[in-house]
């Protein structure tokens, strides 16, 4: 699951304090990301072979190595985009969510923990919908998550805020 729960209260305090990390699925870890590159590579120098030697090379080598730098740069972005994740602090007294997403401001959004509740809604921009509400301001939760990930956050949730109380 991209998405971790941490105890942050000390074991022997009898305090509920939870911090929970949610970041969206890699696909393609960095190690993947050098056999990529160097299989593309690999698999375009080959045909190249062949014509080692003639004035023929010299046409395919440039776009060969900018199919090469194509690739490379398209995988960059995605790992740069999928910097985005979220923060949630969850104690009795607040529950305190924030967004980090590249190239932007933080957002933050506080609330009563005794006041919230969490809810999938199927009228959201994304299949199961995961939303926070204190009852006067709604805010969504893992939106880059896929729905099966997103009903098991919300449980994880309801039962975490059930401790709390």
């Amino acid at each position: 699951m991209p998405y971790q729960w941490f105890d942050t209260a000390p074991d022997d305090s009898g305090a509920a304090s939870f911090r929970l990390e949610v970041w969206p699925y890699r696909s393609l870890p960095r190690a993947g990301f050098v056999w990529v590159i160097g299989l593309t590579a690999g698999g375009l120098a080959l045909p190249l072979l062949a014509v080692v030697g003639s004035s023929v090379m010299w046409g395919l080598l440039p776009f060969a190595a900018l199919v090469v730098w194509a690739l490379w740069h398209a995988i960059q972005r995605s790992y740069r985009s999928g910097t985005t994740h979220e923060t949630l602090l969850l104690d009795r007294e607040r529950l305190h969510l924030t967004r980090h997403d590249p190239g932007r401001k933080d957002r933050i959004w506080e609330a009563n923990p005794y006041w919230l509740r969490s809810s999938l809604r199927s009228d959201g921009p994304v299949e199961s919908y995961l939303v926070l509400t204190d009852g006067q301001r709604e805010v969504e939760l893992g939106a880059f998550l896929s729905p099966e990930e997103r009903i098991a956050l919300r449980d994880d949730l309801t039962r975490r805020l059930a401790k709390l109380h």
